[in-house]
């Protein structure tokens, strides 16, 4: 896996991120990025998974859990 994040801003404004995907041991942290630069951001947040093939369930330190 290349744990590779590519962070665009577009003309709009409005911030892209791609992610190849992210190993095991990075997977927490990138996650954890994306949700700081969401809540920074403002505004809405549009997901849109290209290519990944697995799924998975994270439960993070605050009690919440959520599927992808």
């Amino acid at each position: 896996m290349s744990d590779k994040m590519r962070i665009t801003i577009l003309p709009d404004g409005s911030i892209k991120v791609q992610t190849d995907e992210i190993s095991a041991p990075n997977h927490m942290e990138a996650e954890a990025l994306l949700a700081r630069l969401e809540e920074l951001a403002g505004g809405k947040t549009e997901v849109e998974h290209a290519g990944h093939e697995h799924g998975h369930t994270h439960t993070h330190a605050d009690g919440t859990t959520h599927q992808h």
